[in-house]
């Protein structure tokens, strides 16, 4: 995973890399997780796959909505992130397939309230994708 914080006066601000979008997603999404667990070290066991598809109208409302989409998961169905099996990014559509478990499994408190699109960007910088994500909590 390649990801790193950075400093934000009251929110939680990150950045991802990969030599693909698909994989900076991938590794936002492991950041995301790590926020939300407070535990970069926790280790969720894969028991239940899941389909995810989210649209947006660029690269950045396209990340923003597959980080989102974390959050509702957790909030709505009890699920956490153990990996990312697929992702696949085409015409400003992902589609993935995660893998998780419920989340009454783990003890963590999640202070994420929301996913914002204050300082976000996802670029292409030669031979790697880099995006960056502030997180409200």
């Amino acid at each position: 995973m390649t990801y790193k914080f950075l400093e934000h006066t009251a929110d939680v601000k990150f950045r991802a890399e990969g030599k693909t979008i698909e994989r900076a997603f991938e590794n936002a999404a492991f950041a995301l997780r790590e926020v939300m667990t407070k535990n970069p070290k926790i280790k969720i066991k894969g028991k239940t796959k899941k389909k995810v598809k989210v649209k947006g109208k660029d690269n950045e409302a396209l990340l923003y909505n597959f980080l989102e989409e974390f959050l509702f998961l957790l909030d709505a169905k009890n699920f956490l992130l153990a990996k990312i099996n697929k992702i696949k990014i085409k015409d400003n559509k992902l589609e993935a397939e995660i893998v998780g478990d419920k989340a009454s499994n783990y003890k963590f408190s999640n202070d994420v309230k929301a996913v914002t699109y204050n300082e976000m960007y996802v670029k292409k910088e030669k031979n790697k994708y880099i995006v960056q994500v502030v997180l409200d909590v």
